[in-house]
């Protein structure tokens, strides 16, 4: 195995996405396999080379790495947007559990019934005025630098760009309260490569519509009653 990583997952954001935003903000070129068909998954899964038999993978540096977390820390340690020091590290995690929270509730919304859609709507939004972009806004206000943590680019301001746009996507001007949010992303925005990733033709991939989530569904077999049931 060499070469570029090679990312294992279906059409669409998911778990993977995350991953896709790290390889871009640190410049890495990367191919994927996209699952199409149940089939398709069911073939791989054979091959033995997908621990817990499940998505997201990442093949690189001679590893078939599974995971999100796992996956995540390895590309953020290897091209150093993962702090300098245990310290900062302990901040980054602390930001990004956060962000994943806010982000797993945007992402299990498409699973949401017909009803409770507004609803869940209405949570999400609660939940990112009230409880996550209020941290964010403190943290770089007090730390008065252009990042979460430290004095480069990190994980955390990487995951923290992909959250804002996917809360946008849900509801624009949502950053009208927050000041240092909105500065944060116009500066994120145009840093080369977050800059390169955002244009059209990149490898991003768009909000799920019904068509992608349908596939999502069939390729990997959720069980939707069983998602409806978990959600919190």
């Amino acid at each position: 195995m060499s070469g570029k990583p090679k990312l294992y997952y279906f059409d669409g954001r998911g778990r993977m996405e995350s991953v896709r935003w790290l390889l871009a903000a640190a410049g890495v070129e990367y191919e994927e396999v996209l699952f199409k068909t149940a089939e398709d998954f069911a073939n791989f899964v054979k091959g033995g080379k997908l621990m817990y038999q499940q998505v997201p993978m990442v093949e690189m540096d001679g590893m078939y790495i599974v995971e999100t977390r796992a996956i995540l820390k390895y590309i953020a340690a290897k091209y150093n947007l993962y702090g300098k020091d245990p310290k900062e590290r302990a901040f980054i995690d602390m930001y990004v559990e956060g962000m994943r929270d806010l982000n797993d509730m945007i992402m299990f919304f498409m699973f949401s019934l017909r009803e409770e859609k507004q609803k869940n709507l209405n949570y999400i939004l609660e939940r990112a005025t009230e409880r996550f972009f209020p941290v964010y806004e403190k943290a770089l206000k007090d730390h008065g630098k252009n990042y979460l943590v430290g004095n480069q680019l990190s994980w955390a301001d990487v995951q923290l760009i992909e959250v804002i746009l996917m809360v946008e996507e849900l509801k624009s001007g949502i950053l009208s309260a927050f000041p240092k949010l909105q500065e944060f992303k116009a500066r994120i925005s145009k840093l080369p490569n977050i800059q390169k990733f955002l244009q059209p033709g990149s490898p991003r991939k768009p909000p799920m519509d019904d068509a992608s989530f349908e596939v999502a569904k069939k390729t990997f077999k959720i069980d939707t009653n069983w998602v409806l049931k978990h959600m919190s």
